[in-house]
């Protein structure tokens, strides 16, 4: 052993050098050791597939996923990109020449198609594919987009600042164009948010587009602000910033069960809604794993995590019921033709933007 003399043993010069060089030996294979132990880490660091994903997933939301995900796939890492819906798009339509994303995971199925029609997403039918509801896919064989879950327009209304301010509790879209609301709403701004648009889609669609833009018009006199968010404007209500805020049902729900004094409203009209995909970009280098997210994205698991969130789900044999969103909540969907509302989506947005720009927030 190193240090085997006797307590009274005086070592020699020969044997202090011995031990001296030994004791350099073992330090010497401990910091060889350490080295190959990593250069052996950062190998099996450098062997994960790193996967980059465009998200407007609530990034409340993200990080459940995203370990959910990682638990069950050790080999691939997620990387977010996350913003609104509007600004998603925009940026993956900007990339085009040169995109950045391996896949797309939480997006409106409108702005897929939107990428879809340029040539920009790889056909998959994930695993599972079979489950899925007809009306939240791609209906062609070789899907380029699969559901996820499906969100609709819901209205948070502050009952303490209604009080304060004598307003009536809205029963439906016509009601928030009463006089009495006049700078008391707050909306998602449609080319930023997809909440926003899947209202304006909703309403177009619904009433005919003269009288859909007639209803804004008259609408937007009771606006203060248009936000780049879809959750901003229920959180402003809970908040008591607006008395009304038009938002989501996720972010209403949430909004509610964390004390916030709001009653939500779904209009009797008939809810905007918009479904949220999953996407392989057709350029990603990394084809396995994006299918592998392609995949795990259809499976019960993943659908588990989107019940907690949202009340219609892709496989609806997962479904629960969230504490303040009816049960019935697809009954009171409005119809949507999703191909009209990606056709014509830039020429309602520019009107929109003309009529109505003058209240947007300042982009940050």
């Amino acid at each position: 052993m190193l240090d085997s003399y006797s307590a009274g043993h005086t070592p020699t010069v020969m044997e202090h050098t011995r031990m001296k060089t030994l004791k350099t030996a073992i330090r010497a294979t401990l910091a060889g050791l350490s080295l190959t132990l990593a250069a052996a880490g950062a190998a099996w660091a450098q062997g994960k597939t790193e996967l980059l994903v465009y998200t407007a997933l609530e990034a409340d939301q993200i990080k459940a996923y995203k370990a959910a995900f990682e638990q069950d796939h050790p080999s691939i890492e997620l990387k977010f990109v996350r913003e609104s819906t509007g600004i998603v798009t925009a940026r993956l339509l900007a990339e085009k020449a040169n995109p950045q994303a391996d896949a797309i995971w939480g997006l409106a199925a409108t702005s897929l198609m939107l990428l879809d029609k340029e040539g920009m997403l790889a056909a998959y039918a994930p695993k599972g594919l079979e489950q899925v509801r007809p009306s939240m896919r791609d209906p062609r064989a070789q899907p380029t987009w699969v559901g996820m879950d499906l969100w609709s327009s819901a209205v948070c209304f502050n009952t303490v600042e209604a009080e304060k301010r004598k307003l009536p509790k809205p029963q439906s879209w016509a009601d928030l164009t009463l006089p009495a609301y006049k700078g008391a709403i707050t909306m998602p701004h449609p080319a930023s948010s997809g909440t926003g648009y899947l209202m304006v889609s909703a309403w177009l669609q619904m009433m005919g587009e003269a009288k859909g833009w007639a209803f804004m018009d008259a609408l937007h006199q009771n606006i203060g602000v248009y936000t780049h968010s879809g959750s901003k404007p229920c959180k402003q209500a809970g908040a008591g910033e607006f008395p009304v805020g038009l938002s989501f049902e996720y972010r209403a729900n949430k909004t509610k069960r964390e004390g916030a004094p709001i009653d939500i409203v779904f209009p009797k009209e008939g809810l905007g809604w918009d479904v949220e995909a999953t996407a392989i970009m057709k350029t990603s280098k990394k084809q396995d794993a994006a299918r592998a997210l392609a995949d795990w994205a259809v499976t019960r698991k993943a659908n588990e995590l989107y019940a907690k969130n949202f009340a219609v789900l892709a496989l609806p044999t997962v479904q629960e019921q969230l504490e303040f969103v009816p049960q019935d909540l697809d009954k009171l969907l409005a119809k949507n033709d999703f191909h009209w509302a990606a056709a014509n989506r830039d020429r309602i947005l520019a009107e929109w933007s003309r009529r109505y720009e003058g209240k947007a927030e300042k982009k940050q």
